[in-house]
């Protein structure tokens, strides 16, 4: 696999997410606004990658800095230009925090140790996101059967997170053991992360993948056409609420009327421990030319009234199961996934 994110001669590289799967092109970042920007701009996305990118673009942007004297505000305007980048995933929050952590036990050993401690920092991020990962596909894979047919929703692999995948780590998972399974993308309007994304990245690892638009379940799931749903999630509540790309709510109704588990995957950093339930959870809006446009090309009337929530919640009663690096969490999630993050303090 191309690398999602990659520090290489003080810069930050990053595959363009937006461009593919025509163009794999990467973006160079030299200053913590470039990747603030990328960030918001869905150059990069997934919630584990942007967790992964935030820490990076900290250790950049104080990287930037030439002088020991009034660090700590530098530091806190770097930290607050990243901050508003994303509302939604819980990650770009916990890896800001983590980051800012380092940058208080160190500021006063000075700035030449101090940015080497920030860049392992951020490396270690990245590292154990990617071990996380291979994790979730370890605990998760035993939940799928040989012969089975996968829905999944919006792009949940490794351009999402530091590599390997949550979601499509789990199917990675199972199709290294052996079993053979079929995977359905649906599209994912409006920005096509299941079409553009997905696809290109089982298609290059000769996994099997069908191609479906977003209104196209429903059907497949009455004909029996499809075993189970997995995706990936931007911020789970403590009560096993889940945050995920906008449709994931609609998927995860169908499969319960349609009698197939639904799971989510995602580390336990994806978890927020301090929101009760999912009605806390901020959605991000985003840009109405999202919906009207597709690559420039308006597919409606230019100035249509126009909503994008780029998110939705999936209540927890909807979910079979959530597959972290520490295990699996079944209902009630309030109980399994404190346990869960208990084994994680140990």
């Amino acid at each position: 696999m191309l690398p999602t994110i990659a520090w290489k001669n003080d810069k930050v590289l990053m595959i363009d997410q937006r461009k593919l799967p025509g163009e794999e092109v990467f973006v160079e970042c030299s200053s913590y606004i470039c990747v603030a920007e990328a960030i918001e701009k869905m150059v990069i996305r997934g919630a584990p990658a942007i967790g992964v990118a935030a820490a990076f673009g900290v250790a950049l942007g104080v990287f930037g800095l030439k002088k020991d004297q009034g660090l700590e505000q530098e530091f806190d305007r770097i930290y607050q230009r990243l901050e508003k980048t994303r509302p939604t995933a819980v990650n770009l929050f916990w890896a800001l925090e983590r980051m800012k952590k380092v940058f208080l036990a160190n500021s006063a050993e000075g700035l030449s140790r101090l940015k080497q401690r920030l860049l392992d920092e951020a490396k270690n991020i990245e590292r154990e996101d990617v071990e996380a990962n291979k994790m979730i596909g370890y605990w998760g894979k035993d939940l799928f059967q040989d012969g089975e047919t996968v829905l999944t929703h919006c792009n949940a692999g490794a351009l999402a997170t530091a590599g390997y995948g949550t979601a499509l780590g789990v199917i990675r998972a199972v199709f290294e053991s052996g079993k053979k399974i079929t995977v359905y993308a649906d599209e994912t309007r409006p920005f096509l992360q299941g079409a553009r994304l997905t696809c290109w990245e089982l298609v290059r690892e000769n996994i099997p993948v069908v191609l479906i638009t977003d209104n196209m379940s429903g059907y497949l799931m009455k004909k029996g056409e499809i075993s189970a749903v997995i995706t990936g999630a931007d911020r789970i509540t403590r009560n096993g609420d889940a945050a995920n790309k906008i449709g994931t709510y609609s998927v995860a109704v169908l499969a319960r009327e349609h009698g197939i588990p639904f799971y989510i995957a995602a580390p336990m950093s994806t978890v927020d421990f301090e929101l009760q339930d999912g009605d806390q959870i901020p959605i991000e809006e985003r840009s109405p030319d999202e919906v009207r446009k597709i690559s420039g090309l308006c597919l409606t009337i230019e100035n249509v009234e126009v909503r994008n929530p780029a998110f939705d919640v999936t209540p927890a009663e909807y979910i079979s199961a959530i597959i972290t690096e520490k295990g699996v969490a079944r209902p009630p999630f309030k109980s399994s996934l404190a346990e869960l993050r208990m084994d994680l303090q140990d």
